[in-house]
């Protein structure tokens, strides 16, 4: 389909096309195997000036929005999602300075982000609060003129890797999600450390730890906004975010969908091409479906946060659960059309169907995408009598 990209969007998308296919695909594989970090890509991305399509002119960016991102991120994803959420990630945890810092804050970190000097990433999860937010237990303490942090976050992409850190403490337990507060921490405080590198199912490339903080001080200065607007950073966030997930699960949909295209026209079972069989022509056929679905929600959904929509935060979940589900789908019918071969390392559509997966859980599990659905349509509804 043709979404109307600027030309300056089409420069983007074929130039994060062509690394990918130039210097991603040739190492993906290998990145997998060994859960080896892309540094040598992250540089590549840097200087192609990539990590700046998604923030303003004024920090070092390009002027560019989430619809730049998920350009950016989809081609990534098509050859390998484990590179594609390394980059992402800086932009996740570049959100929260640009949405809710002050001009300093967002002149201090952004063009570091922007020129990809310094990774970025989001500290939000804990062992007891994933889905659950308001569970957090990381609290900072104010001492004069700086923040205490003491506790742990978990799961963290880009854990260890990145350079600056957004991180959700509470500030006042006594006030719930209310006593949630946002702090930039940058790597090599006093106190901020990081515990293993966690083994995972898919998206091995990536880098994923604890960030462990014991009597960690830090500026009072980073404090993002106010205290006790922590929960409400954390939620904007992610609704100016998911549909960069949408735009990873496209993107290792399409990738597998194109694999599945390729081997259909060349594999030969009874004295013909599988691609010749209803069966598989069907399969192919809703697999394609399902992607321009997809693609079309999210692209639609990253233009209206991008236009400056007051709440997208219903359709940013929309984006985010339908790509991830359809993502899944599409994924394990590739890996049938292989067949055998599709179970093998040897082909790509194993790593697509495992990479696959966590796009339904991180940034808000797809049961969590659907309370949030539900409560909009609610509202909208009672709001209307």
């Amino acid at each position: 389909m043709d979404y109307f990209l600027t030309e300056e969007q089409k420069m983007v998308r074929e130039l994060a096309r062509r690394i990918a296919e130039e210097k991603v695909a040739p190492v993906a594989a290998e990145l997998d195997e060994k859960e080896e970090f892309p540094w040598e890509i992250m540089k590549e991305l840097a200087q192609a000036d990539l990590f700046a399509v998604f923030l303003p002119e004024e920090y070092g960016g390009l002027g560019g929005k989430t619809f730049e991102l998920c350009l950016v991120t989809e081609e990534l994803s098509r050859i390998c999602s484990g590179v594609a959420v390394s980059y992402a990630a800086s932009a996740l945890g570049s959100f929260p300075i640009l949405l809710f810092g002050n001009e300093t804050q967002r002149k201090e970190f952004l063009p570091k982000i922007a020129s990809g000097e310094k990774l970025a990433a989001f500290g939000l999860t804990e062992a007891n609060a994933g889905s659950d937010a308001a569970g957090i237990e990381t609290t900072a303490v104010r001492k004069g003129d700086k923040y205490v942090i003491n506790g742990t976050k978990q799961w963290i992409t880009n854990g260890g890797e990145a350079e600056i850190y957004t991180v959700i403490a509470m500030t006042d337990k006594k006030r719930g999600n209310r006593g949630a507060s946002a702090i930039i921490v940058e790597k090599g405080t006093p106190g901020f450390d990081f515990g293993k590198k966690e083994k995972k199912m898919g998206i091995r490339a990536s880098a994923t730890r604890e960030l462990v903080f014991q009597d960690c001080e830090v500026p009072a200065e980073n404090l993002l906004g106010k205290e006790g607007m922590g929960f409400i950073i954390a939620m904007r966030t992610f609704d100016a975010s998911r549909p960069g997930i949408g735009a990873q699960a496209v993107g290792i949909a399409q990738g597998a969908l194109d694999a599945a295209v390729d081997y259909a026209r060349e594999r030969v079972q009874f004295g013909q091409k599988i691609s010749s069989f209803q069966a598989i022509q069907h399969m192919l056929a809703d697999m394609a479906t399902h992607v321009e679905a997809a693609r079309a929600l999210v692209y639609a959904t990253a233009r209206m946060i991008d236009s400056g929509a007051k709440d997208a935060a219903k359709e940013s979940a929309m984006s985010k659960l339908f790509a991830s589900d359809m993502c899944m789908r599409v994924t394990v019918d590739a890996v049938q059309i292989f067949g055998g071969y599709g179970y093998m390392k040897d082909y790509p559509v194993e790593k697509m169907m495992r990479d696959a997966k966590i796009t339904q859980i991180y940034e808000g599990t797809n049961q969590i995408q659907r309370n949030i659905i539900a409560l909009h349509l609610i509202k909208e509804a009672a709001s209307k009598k």
